[in-house]
């Protein structure tokens, strides 16, 4: 059972990162069939993610699932709040009883450096170059992922960690017209306490946005205080 790391946020939150190393089959033992994803790579992740609601909340109901207009899927009554990630191999989620929640993964890649202009301001800019995360030197919980394929510089990890934590708050707002470098801003990276300081101007709100590195991916998600 790939559980590649597992969180207790607070008593009724709780988040999960599942590395994919089964067959289709032992997920849709449990998993209804998603008969609207062909694609077989994109249905593994798909199944993977939904597994992992029932894996962190027992009680979670797979067949209440909606889909909204923006594709996020969501309970119509509410009765967990949750999100949910894939990045190649891995899934993501992060469910809730009580509050808003985000999370994304990212595997490391270096073209989020080549678009950075795309989605941080010239002020994100600079607070990247002031604070340079190297995974080797992480606090990392489990640390059993393969070797990175390529180089990256500190740079680039840190450049993928910055998408991918507003990633973490596109889904917590999940209501789609998010511009990620006009409604989403990165104003202080804590490297020692893992989380980003941002304000969400869709919301005019603080967000706290927790982080964790591993060898070869980032996670990121936020709850709603």
């Amino acid at each position: 059972m790939p559980i590649f790391y597992q969180e207790d946020i607070n008593p009724n939150t709780r988040l999960g990162i599942w590395k994919i190393e089964e067959d289709e089959h032992f997920f849709l033992q449990k998993v209804p069939f998603p008969a609207q994803v062909t694609h077989p790579n994109k249905r593994l992740q798909h199944l993977a993610g939904r597994y992992l609601l029932q894996y962190l909340f027992p009680l979670f109901p797979y067949n209440d699932i909606l889909i909204a207009d923006t594709r996020k899927p969501y309970l119509p009554q509410e009765q967990f709040h949750f999100s949910i990630s894939h990045s190649g191999n891995y899934a993501a989620a992060i469910v809730s009883k009580h509050e808003r929640v985000g999370i994304d993964i990212e595997l490391y890649s270096p073209k989020t450096e080549l678009i950075k202009n795309k989605f941080l301001t010239e002020g994100e800019l600079h607070l990247v170059k002031a604070n340079k995360v190297d995974v080797s030197k992480a606090s990392t919980v489990i640390n059993q992922l393969p070797p990175v394929n390529y180089q990256l510089s500190s740079q680039n990890q840190l450049f993928t960690l910055c998408w991918c934590c507003k990633e973490a708050v596109y889904k917590y707002w999940g209501a789609g017209g998010i511009d990620f470098k006009k409604h989403i801003c990165i104003q202080h990276i804590n490297t020692v306490k893992q989380q980003m300081d941002v304000l969400f101007t869709k919301e005019i709100t603080q967000l706290i946005i927790h982080y964790s590195l591993f060898d070869e991916l980032c996670l990121a998600w936020t709850v709603s205080s």
